[in-house]
């Protein structure tokens, strides 16, 4: 049990009604969840408006609403408390109601279109081979040292953020590492967040479904870096023409990571195989299991990270080459015929382009490319016939097919993909519309030596069709399909 008036320090409140010395036992935004003297804070959604659940929560027990409109009627016995902003007001109590537990370990943010997952991961990974208790929350999973919870989303609401810190604590987590999205900033979940750090990966076509312009998408990233504190670092890639726009009016030690430019933190690539990288971080040579220029970039931000928190450089560089690639991150198979099969989560038109870049750069040019992807329904359309032109472009072969079309008709998403194929690339196309049979499809016209790329979906173990979420895992297709075609 928690005291109100204590977890409403630093909220902007602009009335009370009723009592702030009272004990409340959690903070519910959720009214279907809220218990015996919980907080009930009525926040306005994309969706729905959570003041229309004023009075469920009261009879469900709550004992404290927080608003931005008080009710005309008042119950008895009911403290209302009305505050500027729900979602600053969720954040900031969900920090005070678990003691700050962001003050009380290192938290590092990494926000950005692509890389996020692959850098927090990763870092979790390094920090964990080092000898640290370490806390990872990710698109992936939530990790509080090695217990492991389910990802529900990339950056979970402010509540959950402060309940699985506050775990960390109690574990003796000294680190933590957070994937923010620009979803997570914009509805304030990162607010009352303490952070050590914040890592820029790069900016790209990405989310135009919820942002409306580009720009914006670009300004909400910043405003992550604008409310880092003095003590914080802000690592930016400079490689990306946004780089030195995040650390605009960032209060944060300015630190810069770049392959193509000056930087703190600077690598150059000696050699490409699929095996891994041969490359060289400030000056030093380094080994990597990990494939790809798009890895380069992720390997400088890990690299950056580790020694500003403090890790020799050396022992750093050491741990780097003994790093795992991160589930459906550039993962790969190879059948008894010698067909490579490369699943990879690139769901947008800069990770698509960035994979088969990197599948172009390695292969020897004897090869067929066969690329199997599809686009996520119910998200920003404007990137599916971009995808689609990539794909056709730098791929021998191309397969679309359905990825997760949610509430949209897969036919129809297939056909605003094939809108952006040039003429002089679609007779490299082939459109199957059920996902398993365009994976099939691949293996059977793979030969010896060639490379699928099946993309998109990379980790997910669902396909996700009318509200409901069927088990479909890539990997696992792939691998069958390599098994049956062994048989044969």
């Amino acid at each position: 049990m928690k005291i109100l008036k204590d977890i409403l320090y630093r909220v902007s409140v602009d009335a009370v009604f009723g009592a702030t010395d009272i004990a409340v036992s959690a903070i519910q935004f959720d009214s279907r969840k809220v218990e015996k003297d919980n907080v009930f804070v009525a926040q306005k959604g994309v969706l729905s408006d959570g003041h229309q659940f004023i009075g469920k929560a009261i009879n469900l027990g709550a004992t404290v609403v927080i608003c931005e409109a008080v009710p005309s009627e008042k119950i008895t016995g009911i403290t209302y408390v009305q505050v500027q902003d729900s979602d600053v007001a969720l954040a900031i109590m969900a920090s005070n109601f678990f003691d700050n537990p962001s003050k009380r370990l290192e938290l590092v943010g990494v926000t950005g279109t692509n890389g996020k997952t692959t850098v927090a991961t990763l870092l979790y990974q390094l920090f964990k081979k080092a000898g640290y208790k370490v806390g990872l929350l990710s698109t992936v999973k939530i990790l509080v040292d090695e217990t492991e919870y389910k990802a529900t989303h990339t950056t979970p609401n402010s509540v959950a953020i402060n309940e699985y810190l506050d775990k960390m604590i109690e574990e003796g987590v000294g680190y933590c590492f957070m994937e923010v999205s620009s979803h997570g900033i914009h509805q304030k979940r990162t607010e009352g967040l303490t952070f050590a750090g914040g890592i820029f990966t790069n900016l790209s076509h990405d989310h135009l479904d919820y942002h409306e312009t580009f720009a914006e998408y670009r300004d909400v990233k910043k405003i992550f870096f604008d409310s880092l504190p003095k003590s914080a670092f802000a690592l930016v890639n400079l490689d990306d023409k946004n780089g030195n726009f995040m650390l605009q009016n960032s209060a944060a030690k300015h630190k810069s990571y770049a392959l193509k430019t000056l930087a703190d933190f600077k690598a150059k690539i000696l050699e490409k195989r699929l095996s891994g990288t041969l490359l060289t971080i400030n000056n030093v040579e380094v080994w990597t299991k990990l494939i790809g220029e798009f890895n380069a970039y992720n390997l400088l931000a890990i690299v950056g990270t580790a020694e500003l928190l403090g890790l020799e450089k050396l022992e750093v560089l050491r741990i780097i080459s003994e790093l795992e690639s991160v589930s459906g991150r550039f993962q790969y198979v190879v059948s008894d015929d010698g067909v490579t099969a490369i699943v990879d989560y690139a769901h947008t038109p800069d990770a698509l382009k960035n994979v088969l870049e990197t599948i172009n750069d390695i292969r020897t040019g004897n090869e067929t490319v066969i690329t199997v992807v599809g686009c996520g329904g119910d998200r920003d359309k404007t990137k599916r016939p971009k995808m689609a032109h990539i794909a056709s472009q730098l791929s021998n072969q191309a397969i679309f097919t359905s990825d997760n079309p949610r509430s949209e008709n897969p036919q129809v998403i297939i056909e605003e993909m094939e809108a952006g194929v040039s003429a002089e690339n679609y007779r490299k196309t082939l459109s199957i519309l059920d996902r398993r049979q365009a994976i099939k499809t691949a293996c059977k016209f793979a030969q010896k030596d060639d490379i699928i790329l099946i993309a998109g979906k990379g980790h997910e173990n669902y396909q996700e069709i009318n509200g409901e979420r069927f088990h479909f895992d890539d990997l696992e297709e792939v691998v069958a399909c390599f098994n049956q075609l062994k048989k044969q």
